[in-house]
């Protein structure tokens, strides 16, 4: 099968929903700013992903919990502005949909009309099911995310694998379900064994995107600080480092730094 069977001059829920009808893999990323989403756009991803991951790897939190939805708004604005072709999903952050329905009716229109953003992505099974069916309601679309939810890392305790049990994997099952009959375009799945990943997939006609759960699912999704190797300190199995800007970066600034010290930068060439 080729890389890409279709071409899309711009990319919609209805897109994915036919690139897995057809076989096509769908490739997603994170961005949070306007340069690097135009650059991971003019890349060719089908969808990028303005995620709460934003409070680790760009405000430099310890979980996701602390971001709140105006900043959100502000990483989901400045992504928008950078694109001309990829799907843009914003996560909802904790705490802006889980106490009732009308907040997160309210969280969601927020974001859709002060961002321009296409979509949002909240976590959460059949407990968030009256949020997301009042969000869908009002016409936006709206991607799930189940397995490991991060938003919930104080009730799990821990970031490893979900659903290894066979009652917690059935719930995941039946959540999959719930969320393609309620009208989500698809789902995340983070950090979940592969076969059961791979099983939901073939369970739902909606696109399943994983993080942490194998090839046999209809995406992957990456925090794109972490396969451009920015940061050392993070490496699960799932993650694949494409570049190693962690060491590029930090050589470019040390050899500006030397340049400006000893006064061959600028040069004669790079001054008026």
């Amino acid at each position: 099968m080729s890389a890409s069977k279709n071409t899309y001059n711009r990319v919609t829920t209805h897109s994915l929903l036919k690139m897995k009808a057809e076989g096509e893999k769908i490739a997603m990323l994170t961005a949070y700013d306007f340069t690097l989403a135009g650059l991971v756009d003019q890349a060719g991803i089908d969808v990028i992903l303005v995620g709460d991951s934003a409070s680790n790897v760009i405000a430099g939190h310890e979980t996701t919990l602390p971001i709140t939805l105006d900043q959100m708004i502000y990483h989901a604005s400045a992504v928008i502005r950078g694109v001309k072709r990829a799907l843009v999903v914003v996560d909802l952050p904790f705490g802006t949909y889980q106490a009732d329905s009308k907040e997160a009716l309210r969280s969601a229109i927020k974001i859709m009309k002060e961002s321009g953003a296409h979509a949002v992505k909240l976590e959460g099974g059949f407990q968030e099911r009256s949020s997301i069916e009042r969000i869908l309601q009002a016409g936006i679309p709206v991607m799930g995310h189940l397995g490991l939810t991060p938003q919930s890392i104080y009730k799990f305790g821990t970031y490893t694998v979900r659903a290894k049990e066979e009652a917690e994997a059935q719930q995941l099952i039946k959540d999959a379900k719930m969320l393609e009959e309620i009208g989500c375009f698809g789902l995340v799945l983070e950090k979940v064994p592969a076969h059961l990943a791979e099983k939901v997939a073939s369970l739902v006609s909606i696109p399943v995107i994983g993080i942490g759960a194998g090839n046999g699912v209809d995406g992957q999704v990456l925090v794109l600080h972490d396969m451009l190797g920015m940061s050392k300190e993070f490496s699960p199995r799932f993650l694949r480092r494409y570049l190693d800007l962690h060491t590029e970066i930090i050589g470019a600034i040390q050899q500006y730094t030397k340049d400006v010290k000893k006064q061959d930068f600028p040069n004669e060439s790079e001054q008026y």
